[in-house]
């Protein structure tokens, strides 16, 4: 034995090498420690002193052992740190701890192969204990693998979380919602923040951080407040601000008239006659028969604050008068002939000075041209009863009675123009019948009203009925009430003897 003692000593490396090869042949063919020892004893003695030759250099493979142990046993643990900390986790991040457990898995196997291929079933969802089963949201099917969003106390898949307008996935950290719809902030600032009609911009917010814009009261056009001050042009009938993709048509008298205005507006004073004797046959329906032929004249703008500035007597609706009914001689510049329309403007006008004579109180209508033509008859309709009164005797009447008086006759013309069938006034079924058929007598001239004249129609109304002014508008909801109260004829009899509406 000593020669093997001293052998074993002087060769060191030469027993390593066998040990573990040795080692290796141990993990492939051993199945029992009695096999490996009755083998040796019998049948290979080079053998058996090889493996004794393991049994007697513990250090070098008891180490080897120990490291595969530990490295197992660090394997293990953490696996059991992965799961523990999947265990905090959102449920949504659980698939990745199943990825790592896998993996881990896979590098012990590959480390100790087996002599067969495993057979692995399909992978099923993972829920944990006491979990339910997700449904996304979007496409309703089960959420099983991979990310997913929790929004609005449902789930999504993150290519099912779209915007409702555009269809798109929303991927960005911050959305807008409305109601149960969600959108892209862009999307949103699209559908809910208000644009300009004008200049079509999102309108700007102002120093507060606050949107700040015009509407108009009747239209709801909304604009940015500084159109009305950069020379925007406005509709000289509608109100309505220009949009910079539409452009109005000038009159050249420095009004300016919408398309939808120009398709019913009258031009000269040969086009207004047939509208000025319907109006004269809805007073005389109304019992107020004007005896006099009282001229009447479309003119330019310029023409009617000449004749205003001309007339002595009368309150004139500022800033814009439309009409007048003179009282006084002057010569007057109408319109003969309707301009050509070229390039947004109006040419070709032709006009021809007129010598006005005073032959009764009443010595002309004037109205100016281009309006519409329920704008011009509610003109006309007021004028004209500026006449009927001074015809009848209604002398020294203050501002608020006359011009409330004549804005109430102007209201009801326009109701029976627009709604024909309404009947509003108390007075009597013959002469509200008559002023009927002489209203549906004048539209069905011009052809019927479309639904544009229609509409424009309302808005007259709604200027008359909210109109700021003492004498138009305070004059028009007093006198308004007195009529609906009393009836024409009995406030008109009133007024007649106090100068006032019947209380």
């Amino acid at each position: 034995m000593a020669p093997t003692g001293v052998n074993q000593l002087s060769h060191p490396c030469i027993y390593e090498r066998k040990s573990r090869f040795m080692k290796w042949l141990s993990k492939l063919f051993r199945s029992g420690p009695g096999r490996g020892n009755a083998a040796g004893s019998n049948h290979h003695p080079q053998l058996i002193g090889d493996e004794s030759m393991i049994w007697r250099a513990p250090p070098r493979s008891l180490d080897d052992r120990s490291r595969a142990q530990k490295e197992k046993e660090e394997l293990d643990h953490a696996i059991g740190l992965s799961l523990a900390e999947d265990l905090k986790r959102r449920s949504g991040y659980r698939w990745q701890a199943e990825r790592d457990e896998e993996l881990a898995r896979s590098l012990q196997d590959s480390s100790n192969p087996p002599l067969y291929p495993p057979y692995a079933p399909a992978p099923a969802p993972y829920y944990s204990y006491g979990e339910t089963q997700r449904i996304c949201g979007g496409c309703k099917h089960d959420i099983r693998f991979g990310n997913y969003l929790g929004c609005m106390g449902t789930y999504f898949h993150p290519q099912c979380f779209c915007c409702r307008s555009c269809g798109r996935p929303i991927v960005e950290n911050e959305f807008s919602l409305s109601g149960r719809d969600p959108y892209h902030k862009s999307c949103f600032k699209e559908l809910a923040h208000p644009k300009c009609e004008v200049c079509h911009q999102f309108i700007p917010t102002n120093r507060a951080g606050l949107i700040e814009y015009r509407c108009h009261p009747f239209w709801s056009q909304k604009y940015c407040p500084s159109h009305e001050h950069d020379n925007t042009a406005r509709c000289c009938s509608c109100e309505r601000l220009e949009s910079w993709d539409a452009r109005y048509v000038s009159l050249g008298d420095g009004r300016s008239l919408c398309f939808e205005c120009m398709e019913s507006a009258i031009m000269d004073t040969g086009d207004c006659q047939p509208l000025y004797h319907a109006i004269r046959d809805y007073y005389e329906g109304m019992n107020m028969r004007l005896d006099q032929q009282i001229p009447m004249l479309l003119v330019e703008r310029q023409a009617l604050n000449e004749a205003i500035v001309g007339e002595k007597s009368g309150l004139h609706h500022m800033p814009e008068t439309r009409g007048l009914c003179l009282s006084e001689e002057q010569t007057v510049t109408s319109i003969l002939k309707r301009p050509t329309f070229g390039r947004h403007q109006l040419v070709g006008i032709k006009t021809q000075p007129q010598k006005l004579t005073r032959k009764c109180e009443v010595t002309a209508i004037l109205v100016l041209y281009g309006l519409p033509r329920l704008l011009t008859g509610a003109i006309l309709a007021h004028e004209l009863m500026h006449g009927w009164l001074r015809l009848k005797g209604y002398r020294n009447l203050n501002p608020e009675v006359e011009e409330g008086i004549c804005q109430v006759l102007s209201y009801m013309w326009l109701e029976s123009e627009v709604m024909p069938g309404f009947k509003n006034m108390p007075s009597s079924s013959t002469s509200t019948s008559a002023a009927s058929s002489s209203s549906s007598s004048s539209s069905s001239k011009k052809g019927g009203k479309s639904k544009v004249e229609h509409k424009l129609g309302e808005f007259f109304m709604h200027q008359i009925a909210n109109d700021s002014s003492p004498a138009y508008g305070g004059g028009f909801r007093s006198a308004n009430a007195a009529v609906n109260k009393y009836g024409l004829r009995r406030t008109l009899d009133h007024i007649h003897l106090t100068g006032n509406f019947p209380l």
